[in-house]
């Protein structure tokens, strides 16, 4: 505790941005330290054609990219081939049988205009003429003595050929067949030709040569159509994945090639370690830590305070972590989610407590999403998620229920309720897990949702007053406590100074009320005020509230004396206060409640009797009032004790008399060093005002 307190006196001179870096940076190092880890995997040192030492599942979902391409060339395979029919090659093969005839019909003219050719110059005639058809299978078919056969044929009969050829091939062709039906179609040409022709033998033959070799199949393939359908194909097959969760291989089976290249692929081999996850957590860590930056950089808290406020956020968040930690560590050893039983409001309530709502948002946000990743279990693949949510939906409500003084009382309230939302979440959890539960696991989660609320309730408890006192915080609860009329402090008041005690509640009314109308702290100035004149417990009698009778303590000493022992009851209660290890919002306002003020009273006796007394010699120390607060409880004590000596106050005395005694203060530049308005002071005017004519009514005289 003292090394703490240490520590910050040396850091109040540096400036605040160079504080919020350096701790921000240290922090992240180290939270990536207590996180690293947290997302790998559990590695096997496993090799082909072994036994299996354990059921091994995947952490995560991953396509098998070979066995998905595999699929799909078979699938592509497998896709039907489109044919389509082609009247083109009825045209085409028509066409030929055309060209054919045509030549010998040239031919036959040509011999008739000279007789001297002879049969074998027709034939190369012939062949001349046919040249451009070479390539065409009909035409090969045809040997020289067949063509010869033809060239000497009556003419007659070469027509019936032609038009018979025509009619049974051109008949067959506007047929759709395929090649598989080839056969089957130029038997039924040749018996159609055999049926229906009265040819002579030798150019039956050449017609039947000419029919075979001119059908072909009718039907071609779509090449469009076909590639679209092998493209449908591929795209039908879905991408084989090994899910996140399945099993691999199951404890005791051989590990054979398919199976260790499953393993590969969920990388939970020795040899595969991923850098992935370390540069994760990094950015993570990076994330939260601008996160944080920015939050602070945004508050308008004084440095001190910002400071105090920040390094509290970190010991909170590195808390979370550690417990996390713990909880990691023991949690494979269990078939439950034993991370139920972190205690989820524990942050979020003491961030309230210490520092203020919209931290302790920021906060809850962080350690939910921070659980999320190092409390996996199983095979999460990024992070916990209903370890997260379970964590940040307690959190949220704990914020929503602690009221802002922060009792004991209600601090057990809101655990309850955080206890009561755990429950909520936890059946919610258990349903939509769809699994079912013995009793034993069901009994499990429902005390692990009263623990997790209960034990962050009682962890806030225990640790509000270590923070407190530690970094010399005033939380509300503390405020709170203070406040309690049986304090040691309070009752010393109470038992040595009377009229001091009565005289400090009066303040702490007004001021209470002035500083509310103004958004500033009131219950601060309320507590305040019941401590700020503790200080004339050293001294008691001579003060005017404390003395009976007629005897005044003062008559019988010099100015300057009676001013020493005035003037000491303010560092008299800031050293008492700093005894009682007080906070030093408390001790600060037993300091600066008089500022630099000056005691009129002695000050002008003195003059009396030496002209050359100087005023300074009969002013307070000070410091002038450094807060709204403190200036606020300045009029109210000024204030208080003068309408007190007033005779038959009304509301018109009452207000003169605060307005001269604010001008006065005005005048004597006390509030110079705090951040209070002129719009802001007439505002603590008339809530003075109107608080005092509450207090110093008219009464009805009763009749005797």
């Amino acid at each position: 505790m003292e090394m703490l307190k240490r520590w910050f006196s040396q850091l109040r001179s540096v400036k605040f941005i160079f504080f919020l870096l350096l701790v921000v940076l240290l922090s992240g190092v180290l939270l990536f330290f207590l996180m690293y880890g947290s997302n790998q995997n559990e590695t096997y040192e496993i090799s082909v054609y072994e036994i299996s030492p354990k059921t091994i599942r995947s952490p995560k979902t991953i396509e098998d990219i070979d066995k998905t391409e595999l699929e799909r060339i078979r699938a592509e395979q497998a896709a039907p081939v489109v044919y389509r029919y082609s009247e083109d090659i009825m045209k085409n093969k028509k066409a030929i049988i055309n060209s054919i005839f045509t030549a010998v019909s040239e031919l036959d003219v040509e011999t008739k205009k000279d007789e001297s050719i002879l049969p074998n110059e027709k034939l190369k005639k012939l062949r001349q003429k046919l040249k451009g058809m070479e390539k065409d299978d009909s035409f090969y078919l045809l040997s020289d003595e067949q063509l010869k056969q033809l060239l000497a044929a009556d003419q007659k009969d070469v027509d019936n050929l032609h038009e018979l050829l025509l009619l049974t091939v051109g008949g067959e062709l506007a047929k759709p067949f395929k090649e598989d039906q080839l056969l089957m179609h130029r038997y039924e040409v040749e018996r159609r030709i055999r049926q229906t022709s009265t040819l002579p033998n030798d150019l039956l033959e050449i017609a039947l040569a000419i029919g075979r070799t001119t059908i072909v199949e009718t039907e071609i393939v779509d090449e469009q159509l076909t590639a679209k359908n092998k493209e449908d194909a591929r795209a039908s097959v879905e991408p084989i994945r090994i899910l996140q969760g399945q099993v691999i291989v199951r404890e005791g089976q051989l590990i054979d090639r398919d199976v260790y290249h499953q393993l590969q692929l969920s990388g939970v081999l020795t040899n595969q370690s991923s850098i992935k996850p370390t540069l994760g957590i990094i950015l993570f860590v990076l994330f939260i830590s601008g996160l944080i930056t920015i939050h602070f950089m945004n508050s308008k808290k004084a440095d001190i305070p910002k400071k105090k406020a920040l390094v509290i956020f970190y010991i909170m968040l590195f808390l979370a972590v550690i417990l996390m930690k713990i909880v990691s560590y023991i949690d494979h050893e269990f078939d439950v989610l034993i991370a139920f039983l972190f205690p989820a409001a524990l942050v979020p309530m003491l961030i309230k407590l210490l520092i203020n709502e919209r931290t302790a948002v920021l906060a809850t946000i962080i350690t939910a999403a921070t659980a999320g990743i190092m409390l996996q279990e199983g095979v999460a693949a990024i992070m916990q998620m209903e370890v997260a949510l379970y964590i940040l939906f307690g959190g949220i409500i704990s914020i929503y229920l602690l009221k802002e003084h922060g009792r004991r009382s209600t601090i057990l309230q809101t655990s309850l309720g955080v206890a009561f939302s755990n429950i909520m979440f936890i059946i919610f959890y258990l349903l939509m897990t769809q699994s079912s539960y013995t009793t034993s696991e069901l009994v499990f989660y429902a005390a692990a949702a009263i623990a997790s609320g209960v034990l962050s309730g009682a962890l806030t408890m225990g640790l509000l007053p270590f923070f407190e006192s530690s970094f010399r915080l005033l939380s509300n609860m503390r405020l709170v406590e203070l406040s309690n009329p049986n304090h040691p402090l309070l009752k010393k008041i109470l038992v040595e100074t009377p009229g001091t005690y009565h005289h400090s509640i009066m303040v702490a009314n007004l001021a209470d009320a002035a500083c509310e109308s103004i958004g500033a702290n009131g219950l601060l100035a309320r507590v305040g005020s019941y401590y700020h004149d503790i200080g004339k417990t050293i001294h008691p009698g001579f003060f005017i509230e404390n003395q009976h009778g007629n005897r005044n303590l003062h008559d019988a000493l010099t100015p300057e004396k009676s001013r020493d022992i005035i003037i000491a009851h303010a560092e008299d209660g800031a050293s008492i206060l700093e005894k009682h290890h007080m906070p030093i919002e408390i001790i600060d306002i037993a300091r600066q409640h008089h500022g630099t003020s000056i005691l009129k009273f002695f000050y002008v006796k003195a003059k009396e009797l030496n002209p050359k007394v100087e005023e300074r010699q009969f002013r307070y120390a000070g410091p002038k009032p450094q807060t709204k607060e403190i200036a606020v409880i300045m009029i109210s004590d000024s204030v208080e004790a003068a309408v007190r000596s007033m005779k038959e106050p009304t509301p018109e005395k009452i207000a003169a008399l605060v307005e001269s005694i604010v001008r006065s203060k005005v005048d004597d530049q006390q509030f110079d060093e705090c951040d209070l308005s002129m719009k802001e002071l007439k505002q603590v005017k008339q809530v003075i005002c109107e608080t005092l004519n509450g207090i110093f009514h008219n009464r009805i005289e009763y009749p005797e």
